[in-house]
């Protein structure tokens, strides 16, 4: 039960008004929430385009405070999970509310990595593709037809068809990508080896071939273990708000991820670490990186810094010092000398310490410095959407099974219209 009440009060064309009493709920953190559900009965909806101040759900998986820089996962902070955590712990945590214990966690684990094999049919399902086609196009289909091969976890009233989805998506999703990947440069899959974790499993289905055995730095396969950690869920953004809007629907968790995947496809989710090397070889010099921090500040220049600031921290990114610490460890680990990576060297120094940067808390995120540690490792820009998708398929996963799981009814966002008014057909000679 709501404990306050907030009024609105609507002024008619008469001059009578009409009072409406909302209730207004509390959760465990975060600014209090008024329910505006009856208004539609009173004749009135509410006008909030890209639902910035509109809470969608109830959940208890993430919160953000943007203002101060907190993400925390089942109310443990993120820095803690990337620090003494992995991926798949994590994974378990936002599934079930509770990190697992020693054998919780070991039978996760081995459940995870006994479901890394797709159907092998899957394998011709590639050749539908053209050779050319992006990455991310691949994971949309592949993913969307993987209802197709595992009919017996698609009833979503099912609680153990919902668990057994879950892990084939987990497992399944690393493969899938560095399928995605080798079919575009036109070597042979690798298959999933059990005795790699996670991380490491998938650099050897990413960068092995079958002529020798793969051998993974354990630096490498631990950077890419956070950049899937820090990645693996944030709220009610536009690809996990897209997977409850199409489970609404009782879709099948497949479809429903597929629909992630495509809202996650877009430059300013999922594409914004590719946009972050886009950006650097733009720059292309670090001579000319002063001009580009110039035109950044112009407010008349249509450019921008990619991988600076953030749409929900208005501080600091709590994410991207841990992938700061990472990009750190792996630049020392490979000792490469590359151009761009001096430019985004020299980048953060200045965000760090120029006054507009400072003012306007352009601090680098999360983004700049996964960007950095994938162009390192030499993954293509096409596969940096792939790789967050990976990561953020836990987050899709236990949203949508919290959704499902609970009480809810299918989305149907309301609209201000402002078209014609009702007019009448004229025949084509009246026109």
């Amino acid at each position: 039960m709501a404990e306050k009440t907030a009024t609105l009060s609507i002024h008619q064309g008469d001059n009578t008004s009409l009072e409406i009493d909302l209730p207004v709920y509390q959760g465990s953190l975060g600014p209090d929430v008024v329910d505006v559900g009856k208004l539609t009965a009173q004749g009135h909806f509410t006008f909030d385009p890209g639902f910035t101040s509109t809470a969608s759900c109830e959940s208890q998986i993430t919160y953000i405070d943007g203002e101060k820089g907190v993400l925390l996962h089942r109310g443990y902070p993120i820095e803690q999970l990337a620090e003494h955590s992995d991926y798949l712990e994590t994974c378990y945590l936002l599934l079930n509310g509770e990190l697992p214990s020693a054998e919780q966690k070991e039978a996760f684990v081995d459940m995870v990595t006994n479901h890394t094999m797709v159907h092998e049919q899957i394998r011709t399902f590639f050749n539908g593709f053209r050779r050319d086609a992006h990455p991310m196009a691949i994971m949309c289909g592949v993913v969307g037809a993987l209802s197709a091969f595992y009919h017996d976890s698609t009833d979503i009233s099912d609680p153990h068809h919902r668990e057994v989805a879950a892990f084939r998506l987990i497992a399944k999703m690393p493969t899938i990508a560095a399928m995605s990947y080798k079919f575009s440069i036109g070597q042979p899959f690798m298959y999933p080896r059990n005795d790699l974790d996670y991380s490491a499993n998938f650099l050897h289905m990413m960068f092995g071939n079958p002529c020798e055995p793969s051998v993974i730095s354990p630096t490498i396969a631990r950077a890419m273990d956070r950049i899937f950690l820090l990645h693996a869920d944030h709220e009610q953004n536009a690809s996990t708000s897209t997977v409850r809007l199409a489970g609404s629907s009782q879709a099948n968790p497949f479809a429903c991820i597929a629909a992630g995947i495509a809202a996650l496809w877009g430059p300013s989710h999922g594409g914004a670490n590719e946009a972050v090397v886009k950006m650097l070889d733009e720059i292309g010099d670090v001579s000319r990186i002063d001009e580009f921090v110039a035109r950044a500040k112009d407010k008349n220049d249509p450019f921008r810094l990619m991988g600076f600031g953030h749409r929900v921290y208005k501080n600091f990114d709590p994410r991207a010092k841990v992938m700061k610490q990472a990009a750190d460890e792996v630049l020392a680990e490979l000792g490469i000398q590359d151009e761009n990576l001096e430019i985004a060297k020299r980048l953060e120094e200045i965000a760090l310490s120029d006054e507009y940067f400072i003012e306007k808390k352009l601090y680098p995120n999360v983004d700049f410095y996964s960007g950095i540690i994938l162009k390192a490792l030499g993954i293509p820009t096409s596969m940096f959407t792939v790789i967050f998708a990976v990561g953020r398929t836990v987050g899709w996963v236990a949203h949508w099974n919290e959704m499902i799981s609970g009480s809810y009814r299918i989305g149907r966002p309301r609209q201000l219209y402002t078209g014609y008014q009702s007019r009448d057909y004229l025949s084509v000679e009246q026109r």
